[in-house]
């Protein structure tokens, strides 16, 4: 076990308000302008709740569900349960009232914070079932009053505790790091949501791994804009645990549809996101590039190639370093800007990231770094280092962890990262962690320098009717890059060949039925033989880069595209593929008769 700089987080948001005072450190919007809150404050705040949630009956070790957008109240609630001994059971702001009530019941929780009315209108239904529940902090009033819980004020609980500081920050002390911080629900991409229980060493070992991994862009002065799920363990660290490891500020998003204009205006200095957000910018910037076509067009491409030269350690000549230089001023300038124009770093984790779509915004002038983990790992377990990036790897594992190759390729992770367990699931924990390593249900390989290669999911490998283990994820990569398909899942588990079930670009899909005179949207197209023909030299063309097993012989069009809303995708943009099986699974078995 390693030693930390302090005994749990709480103490180390205490520490680092004792160090940073009145500069600035949350960022919101209100009334249009983003408003600050300073580390004082913060902290103030963070006790002042504590007080309350003592006062209101909380004890060290109990459970209590929080609500709540990306927002200051986030942070606050979260580091205040904890300097309060109890642990925080995040709840995402999409669940319906089914998904609280399970969450709700299963952990136990004895208290509810919630920002909203409108995300409280789902709650309260799961909280009038769940009897443990003895009371709900909310930050507006609910339009409705919970049947046996006791409704409190944010505000008021605050300003009733208001100088709470030097008794909670002396409280917080007796807490060690292998207390349990969160309680965090698994997105659910196969089956019911698991409980994992996560201690404050595991939180410290990723946010200490993470300023390891990222020292040599040179920390400091940071800024980070958080729009992931706090909910999620991966933002829940890298949004949330690092940035106040270091002293960096933090900028809450206003939602996915304002990210862009939240970077012009945070202008962040490292970021964190999923493939799914990358691969959306990537159809955008080459659809409008397309769009605007002539020497614009050109010059993007040039600037595309010269970096993928750069990136693969070709060495540019003469005349190709002369261009490099005034397209990095007329191309990738703009690039960058359109981020903020200060980011040392992006970081792509929660899922597989397409090597093209990472080559992709490192040409135009953007580090980009692929990580890997698992909410069971707290949740990084490696990263691509700034000094060595490889599109195609998930770089080297953190400082202090862990990591072999079983013999039938499945990943396994030992160190303090490691998850205490599922929560009240003793026979889960015990088939998942085995002498101490987390079995990860991930395939994969180390290369020549010791970095992580991802092949698949254990469990989501196709093993064909021949008997061909097949990875999935690496045939949708490949089927989501041309402009046509936004998004793609292939089935064929047992059977002959692979079918896939695809998504259409919308853009690129209204342009075509407009042309044709044909209806424009997705569920009126789905099954129109003249656009699936449309359709088809797509797919031939990525199947020529397939092996034989691999490629795709016939497709269904789906009727929507797959998303949290219909329940297909979790909050973090990871396919639910047993939900999409069970719209289209009778279509795809179709393909073979």
């Amino acid at each position: 076990m390693t030693d930390y700089p302090w005994p749990n987080l709480a103490t180390m948001l205490f520490a680092q308000a004792n160090v940073h005072g009145d500069a600035p450190f949350l960022w919101e919007k209100q009334d249009g302008a983003y408003q600050s809150l300073s580390w004082s404050e913060v902290a103030a705040q963070v006790a002042a709740v504590a007080k309350a949630l003592k006062i209101l009956g909380i004890e060290p070790g109990d459970r209590v569900a929080l609500v709540c957008e990306n927002r200051s109240m986030w942070l606050i609630s979260d580091f205040a349960i904890m300097a309060a001994g109890a642990i925080t059971v995040p709840a995402y702001v999409t669940n319906t009232v089914d998904d609280h009530r399970h969450i709700l019941s299963n952990s136990g929780a004895k208290g509810a914070i919630v920002s909203t009315a409108r995300l409280a209108a789902k709650l309260i239904p799961a909280l009038d079932q769940s009897p443990d529940v003895k009371f709900l902090i909310a930050l507006e009033q609910p339009e409705t009053v919970p049947k046996h819980a006791n409704l409190a004020k944010w505000q008021t609980l605050i300003a009733e505790n208001n100088n709470s500081l030097s008794e909670i920050q002396s409280a917080a002390l007796e807490w060690t790091a292998d207390a349990t911080a969160c309680l965090i629900y698994t997105s659910g991409t196969g089956g019911t949501p698991k409980g994992v229980m996560l201690n404050h060493r595991s939180q410290f070992h990723n946010a200490m791994g993470a300023k390891d991994a990222l020292e040599e862009i040179g920390l400091g002065q940071d800024i980070f804009l958080s729009f992931l799920p706090l909910s999620h363990s991966y933002e829940h660290v890298a949004g949330h645990f690092f940035p106040v490891c270091i002293g960096a500020q933090i900028y809450y998003a206003e939602g996915i549809e304002t990210l862009a204009t939240n970077m012009a205006e945070a202008n962040p200095t490292i970021m964190t996101a999923v493939p799914r957000l990358y691969e959306t910018m990537h159809q955008r910037i080459t659809s409008g590039v397309k769009k605007a076509g002539g020497i614009k067009e050109k010059m993007f491409l040039k600037t595309l190639a010269l970096g993928r030269k750069r990136y693969q350690g070709q060495p540019l000549g003469l005349l190709d370093s002369l261009q490099d230089r005034v397209l990095d001023r007329l191309v990738r300038n703009k690039v960058r800007a359109r981020f903020g124009g200060r980011l040392k770093a992006l970081v792509s984790g929660g899922a597989p990231l397409n090597p093209e779509i990472g080559i992709f915004f490192t040409a135009l002038g953007l580090r980009l770094l692929q990580g890997y983990g698992q909410t069971e790992t707290a949740p990084v377990i490696s990263v691509n280092r700034p000094a060595l990036v490889k599109m195609h790897t998930v770089g080297p594992p953190l400082l202090n962890t862990e990591v072999k190759i079983a013999d039938d390729g499945e990943i396994l992770v030992r160190g303090d990262l490691t998850m205490q367990g599922y929560w009240q699931d003793e026979k889960t924990t015990q088939e998942t962690i085995r002498d101490g390593w987390v079995h990860t249900g991930d395939i994969g390989n180390f290369d020549e320098d010791g970095y992580l290669i991802i092949t698949d999911r254990k469990k989501d490998i196709i093993v064909n009717s021949g008997g061909d283990n097949i990875a999935p994820q690496r045939i949708e990569g490949l089927l989501t890059m041309p402009l046509e398909i936004a998004q793609a899942m292939v089935y064929g588990d047992k059977r002959p060949n692979l079918v896939a079930l695809l998504v259409p670009e919308e853009g690129w899909m209204r342009e075509w039925a407009n042309a044709k005179g044909k209806p424009n949207t997705l569920d009126q197209l789905a099954e129109d033989n003249d656009f699936r023909d449309a359709l088809k030299p797509i797919v031939d063309a990525v199947n020529t880069e397939l092996s034989n097993i691999e490629k795709v012989r016939r497709f269904v069009i789906a009727k929507e595209g797959f998303s949290v809303d219909n329940g297909q995708m979790t909050p973090t943009m990871k396919v639910r593929r047993h939900k999409i099986k069970d719209v289209y699974g009778q279509q795809l078995d179709g393909l073979y008769r």
